[in-house]
């Protein structure tokens, strides 16, 4: 194993502070972790990185730019006190809350950076430690006697002289899900673009935080909580360097997409096929095959593809799409390796996505059905061959437009620290998709063969 220490890419700090927002009505906002949280507690940190082809001069960028994001995170954070808060895991074993009091703050760091911003927002294989310059690194948990606060939110701007302005996110996942924090992303621009939050208001978009709304007949909050206890709270570990990873950002156009589709249809008349599936299949297929040409791996051995559901509207009663906190389903597709691998590989990927969706998310006794069974089973597949996805193309993070234009490129960051892909919409292809890898060199050379190989035969 890497050894753990700092990130020798590091940029250079020209500030540190805390946003600490001070809410119009109320001192204190309490709210309970529930069955949709509680999974999430020990999950590493999630990081989005957001680039902006925006040239300026640092002393501009230090009297006027960072000023006004400032005010306007300020003026946002009002509006989503739970992350300007904390998780507070008691010791007692009684069940973990989110909490704002009056006081509490968000560390925000500004930087600079003279790295390649070019090289950095390209779509070609880049050394992944590299990223870390923009990545913003939570504050410690605090420990007393009687529980262990987590704080759930760190932001960081950082300037390439001359050339752009990075965004970077971190946060604890049970805060909230991408719906919420995408929400977060988005709010902020807007009241640093107009100025203020009369858009929000207007616009309906405020976050909806009643939990009184989430129907749990089954128990499930109980039953999770009562699985998560047995463990001791624990920070997410610091990650090792190097990571011995480069990314890369693949595009799926309209007429790739189509092309899929059109291919499966034309052997599988049957199937109800999205670009959601296709794209999945495809990118599992390849990781699938890949790991093939690069390791020895038996046939029989299992494979799985895991992703999460939005449950907003599929509840009984549905939540408002504004709901802030975390809302999924987990959903798993499985196979074999020497299935996936096959000449048909791509179509039985297809046919398995397809098959769990229809299970969880079309589930006719509800998209809940079973859910009191997901902790265990998602716990057997620690160590096994599971590959998933970070993201959805439902969110629009080209649309965060902080009066810069929008973003040039958007980096999952944290797909580091598993084994996923992050899926967005493009950037410059209408109707595509971006898919972005964080591989070791060799494996994802081997990858972005075969990828374009498949592509290339349809």
């Amino acid at each position: 194993m890497a050894e753990t220490y700092e990130n020798p890419m590091a940029a250079d700090v020209l500030e540190h502070c805390r946003i600490e927002p001070v809410p119009d009505t109320v001192a204190e906002l309490t709210l309970p972790l529930l069955h949709f949280d509680i999974p999430w507690l020990y999950f590493h940190p999630v990081e989005r990185l957001l680039f902006f082809d925006f040239p300026i001069s640092e002393s501009r960028f230090v009297e006027s730019i960072v000023p006004k994001l400032k005010e306007s995170l300020l003026q946002t954070l009002k509006h989503f006190l739970p992350l300007a808060g904390n998780i507070v895991h008691p010791l007692d074993s009684s069940r973990p809350y989110s909490r704002f009091v009056v006081g509490d703050s968000v560390s925000l760091t500004i930087a600079e950076c003279n790295k390649d911003f070019n090289h950095l927002t390209g779509n070609h294989p880049r050394v992944s430690d590299e990223f870390y310059a923009c990545v913003p690194q939570l504050p410690p948990a605090t420990y007393s006697s009687e529980a262990v606060v987590f704080p759930v939110l760190a932001v960081q701007v950082t300037l390439f002289p001359d050339h752009g302005i990075c965004l970077g996110f971190s946060n604890h996942h049970a805060i909230g899900d991408a719906s919420s924090i995408v929400r977060f992303i988005k709010a902020w621009a807007s009241v640093n673009r107009f100025g203020g939050d009369s858009k929000l208001i207007d616009d309906k978009s405020l976050p909806f935080y009643d939990r009184t709304a989430v129907e749990d007949p089954e128990g499930l909050d109980s039953i999770y909580w009562n699985m998560m206890k047995k463990s001791r709270p624990v920070e997410s570990p610091p990650i090792s360097f190097p990571l011995n990873k480069v990314r890369a950002t693949f595009v799926l156009t309209k007429e790739d997409v189509q092309n899929l589709k059109s291919f499966v249809l034309l052997k599988r008349p049957e199937m109800r096929v999205t670009a959601f599936t296709v794209t999945c299949a495809l990118v599992w297929v390849c990781v699938v095959k890949a790991a093939a040409a690069t390791e020895e791996v038996a046939d029989e051995e299992p494979e799985y593809f895991g992703f999460a559901a939005d449950c907003r509207g599929r509840l009984d009663p549905p939540l408002p799409t504004t709901y802030f906190g975390n809302c999924l389903a987990f959903v798993k597709a499985e196979s074999t390796h020497g299935l996936l691998r096959g000449k048909d590989g791509f179509l039985v990927a297809v046919e398995c996505v397809i098959k769990a969706i229809q299970k969880t998310v079309y589930n006719e006794k509800g998209i809940l059905d079973g859910a009191e069974e997901w902790p265990l089973e998602f716990g057997k597949l620690i160590g096994k061959r599971l590959f998933g996805v970070a993201g959805s193309p439902r969110f629009d993070l080209y649309d965060s437009d902080y009066g810069w234009g929008r973003p040039k490129k958007f980096e999952s960051a944290s797909i580091d620290s598993d084994r996923s892909m992050s899926l967005c919409k493009s950037r410059d292809s209408e109707g595509g998709l971006e898919i972005g890898l964080s591989r070791p060199k060799k494996k994802l050379d081997k990858f972005a063969s075969i990828f374009t190989e498949i592509l290339r035969k349809l």
